[in-house]
Formats: structure tokens, sequence, C-alpha cells
């Protein structure tokens, strides 16, 4: 405040507008967007509900050793059992405790639908950002490829692929030996055609953002491509990455679950969700809740990641009310 000339009293309502106005705290952009987020409800339960899940089937080791409960052991004098105080959710065809095994196959979905999206960005994020800095025919060949790539019939290719006999690729006999190496092929298989959508979103907002003033400067500054592409363009890119990737994963667990249920996807001993109802379709009459527990998480997981999707982008989008509830 600018000093009062000397004899002139101080202004009352002056004193006041300043006392409040140095007592408001300041409104950063993170604070702004969870603003927005918290004001979309779905969002907000569905974030609750997957910081759950992924809590309780990571922590299945803990619970088993609680319970004594081991999810590999067959007991065929424990088949269909109801469910009880060591086993919460009864026992499957071969005894086994339900519970624990579906926990465990959400390990597998999960991580399954978490890194899948996470390197269909990498793939996609690359891809856009070359296209959309550099243009030209760079941009052409690389945006005729991903219009390729969305043209192709992703599920029957992904079957194809699956369907593939490891053991007649050039391949280590320990990797495709192992009981994981089912997971890394379905990652593998999902993140080579997964990544389209990103790629589109970041050539257009790098399109976008390589005529902005600071890109510019950068530029006549003599920085680099690969500086100015990783350190001035991609922080600005960032919000539709998140967006895509929020809203993939469920898409993601969905396609493992059919691969899984088909029999081409995570393979026994591996549990999954997916595999889980492959299991089940065999006793749907005489025991269906071992077909409603997996199919059900497979439906709150994806449902869940959808919301969160749709809230993450009502927060991160400046130009977005966010009024959703």
């Amino acid at each position: 405040m600018s000093a009062l000339p000397q004899g002139m009293a101080p202004d009352t309502g002056q004193l006041a507008a300043a006392t409040a106005t140095a007592a408001l705290p300041s409104v950063t952009p993170g604070r702004l967007r969870w603003e927005r987020f918290k004001r979309h409800r779905a969002a907000l339960v569905s974030a609750g509900v997957l910081v759950f899940l992924l809590c309780l089937c990571f922590s299945a080791p803990l619970l088993a050793a609680a319970l004594g409960v081991d999810s590999t052991s067959i007991s065929l004098f424990k088949r269909f059992d109801a469910p009880s105080a060591q086993h919460w959710l009864g026992t499957d065809e071969l005894g086994r405790d339900v519970l624990i095994r579906l926990l465990e196959g959400g390990q597998v979905s999960l991580t399954v639908g978490l890194v899948t999206a996470v390197f269909a960005a990498l793939i996609g994020t690359t891809v856009g950002l070359l296209a959309g800095y550099h243009g030209g025919r760079l941009d052409q060949l690389l945006m005729r490829f991903t219009d390729t790539m969305i043209a192709v019939p992703v599920l029957p290719l992904l079957i194809i692929l699956a369907a593939l006999d490891p053991k007649k690729l050039p391949l280590p006999e320990a990797l495709t030996g192992s009981d994981s190496f089912s997971l890394y092929r379905i990652v593998l298989i999902i993140a080579l055609f997964g990544w389209t959508t990103v790629a589109r979103l970041v050539r257009a907002a790098t399109l976008a953002a390589r005529q902005r003033e600071y890109v510019r400067a950068a530029v006549a500054l003599g920085a680099g491509n690969g500086r100015i592409m990783l350190t001035h363009i991609l922080p600005n890119v960032v919000s539709p990455i998140v967006v895509a990737t929020t809203l993939s994963i469920g898409n993601i667990i969905l396609l493992e679950s059919v691969l899984s249920f088909l029999g081409l996807g995570i393979q026994l001993p591996l549990p999954s969700w997916g595999n889980m109802l492959t299991n089940a379709q065999e006793t749907i009459w005489s025991a269906p809740l071992l077909a409603f527990w997996p199919g059900l998480l497979i439906f709150v997981t994806v449902i869940s990641f959808n919301f969160l999707g749709d809230g993450l982008q009502d927060a991160l989008d400046p130009r977005s009310s966010g009024d959703k509830k």
C-alpha cells in the first residue's frame, strides 16, 4: 500500500479491502484442477473404488496368510464349499479359495491394464510429437500409418497373434517356458495396437503448441529439436495423454479378459479375471457365483476407469465448467 500524505487519515474501507486481499490464499493451477475434479462426484467415487481395489488385490498374500489359505492348494473334498470364516467367498471346482484367487487375478488384470496403457502412451506420444513438430512428409507418413492401424480390426488380429505358438518364435526357452510369458505377450500385443488415439491427440496438441511464443523463442535461441519437444512442448500436452491413457485402461482390461476367456490370453496357473470366467462357464448352472464375482469386478473396474477419465478430462481442461455430478 502506498504511503498516505502526512496528516491524512487512512480510509477504513481501503484498509479492510487490502487486508482481505492479503488474507486470500493463492490459487494455483493445481488447486483449480483439484476443485474441478472434486465437482465430478462419479470420478471421485471411482478413484476411491480403484484405490481400494488396488490395495486389496496387492495385499492378497497378507490376507491369505491371515486366513491360512493357499490359493494353489487343491482339495477335492472342499469343492464348492459355501462361504465360511476361512473361505469368505467359498471355494471353486478344485477346492481353491475364490476370494484369494479373485485378488490374485486382479493383480494380473490390473497390471496388464496399467502397464499396457503406459507402453501404448509412450509409443503414441513419440509418434504424435514427431509428427506434430516436424510436419511435412514425416507427419504424412506417420499419420497414414496411424490411420492404417486404426482401420485394422483389432480383436481378430489380437486373437491371431495371441494364438501363435511361442515355442516357434526365436525367443529364449527360459522366457517362453515361464508362467509369466503369457502376461508379457499380452502386454506387448495390445500395446502395439493401442497407441493410435494418444498419437492423434498428441499430434493435434503439438501442432498448436509449436506456434506458441515460448517455442519460437527456444528456436531463436538455438535449442535443438529434441530439447524443444521434451522440455517445452511435452509438458504442455500432458493433459490429453493422461486422459487418453486413463480411458484406455478399461478397454485394455476388457481385451485381456476376452482373450483370456477364449483361452488365448493369460494362461494357467497364472489367474486372471478372464480365465476365471473361462473355468466358471462349465459350472455356470451349479455354481453361478464363480462367474458372477470376476464378471462383477471386471465391470466395476472398467466403469470406474471410464468415470475417472471423464473426471480428469473435466479437471485438466481449463475450458471445462466441471459441472458433471
